[in-house]
């Protein structure tokens, strides 16, 4: 059996199919694990989900920023117009779509490897990252979950701390395993600053850089961040390779070793700056 990661897909239906026979997946045998962000800004959202979900256990989905946005414009009916998944809130199975999306974890292990779409606070271990996944998908999964996606954007707090609870505990959580790229020296998150290594002002580093990381034993497969690229380093491995801006799809195999296949995408958005509306969400 076979294990491959797959980046972020963000509704590129036809580059995941290529991708797939590039790799010679086999549904009997194989696993795939994609890094988040299954929707949005892509041309296909729709077909993306119905193909993850027809999966079943074959494929573990961990919840990114755009699939956190999805269940929000479901719930709320306000779509933005950079947003490209409204074929998937006027299809005929959207309800049985979105009850599925919203109960994919926010954190996966295997015990050998951790995935999730974003990123560790430096004061999270595999106990805390856990326990911090569960609670907020215990939100998101139970009969209230409308209630948190309405309080759900925003940038505070941007720091870990014991004292949090209630609302701005679970959107610190959902954060940092969706949205954090760059920290400070003290683990406060950075949302201002999206491009590569090198590009941020010099008191942030890339959260996985982080001093005293208790997480640093932990083999993290992670996606989100587009303008890092494909990354090995740090026990971490970045794999949204940027197929929607016209980069690359990628598989990670997981093993003792890794084994990187990426396939080219021909791009449906420009690359630049990610796009951000008003409340600071994507």
């Amino acid at each position: 059996m076979a294990i491959y990661a797959i980046g972020d897909v963000q509704g590129c239906y036809d580059d995941l199919l290529k991708l797939l026979d590039t790799i010679a997946f086999d549904p009997d045998s194989d696993r795939l694990w994609f890094a988040g962000d299954l929707v949005n800004r892509g041309p296909k959202s729709l077909e993306v989900l119905r193909f993850v979900k027809s999966l079943g256990d074959t494929a573990v989905a961990v919840l990114g920023n755009h699939d956190l946005h999805l269940l929000a414009a479901y719930d709320s009916g306000i779509v933005h117009k950079k947003d490209t998944f409204r074929p998937v809130l006027e299809a005929g199975d959207a309800d049985e779509l979105i009850d599925w999306l919203r109960f994919r974890p926010l954190f996966y292990t295997d015990g050998e490897f951790c995935l999730l779409h974003a990123g560790l606070p430096p004061q999270w271990g595999l106990e805390e990252a856990q326990k911090m996944a569960r609670l907020a998908e215990g939100v998101l999964q139970s009969d209230d979950y409308r209630q948190f996606l309405g309080q759900m954007y925003g940038n505070q707090p941007d720091r870990w701390s014991k004292d949090l609870e209630g609302v701005p505990l679970l959107r610190l959580i959902v954060n940092c395993f969706t949205r954090m790229r760059f920290v400070d020296a003290e683990g406060r998150l950075d949302f201002e600053n999206d491009g590569p290594p090198g590009s941020q002002p010099g008191h942030l580093m890339p959260w996985f850089a982080a001093p005293n990381r208790r997480n640093a034993d932990l083999r993290i497969v992670f996606g989100h961040w587009s303008q890092l690229g494909y990354y090995d380093g740090h026990n971490c491995y970045a794999i949204d390779t940027g197929c929607l801006w016209g980069g690359q799809l990628t598989a990670l195999r997981l093993g003792e070793s890794v084994e990187r296949v990426s396939i080219d995408c021909p791009g449906y958005r420009r690359p630049g700056k990610a796009y951000t509306d008003a409340r600071g969400v994507l």
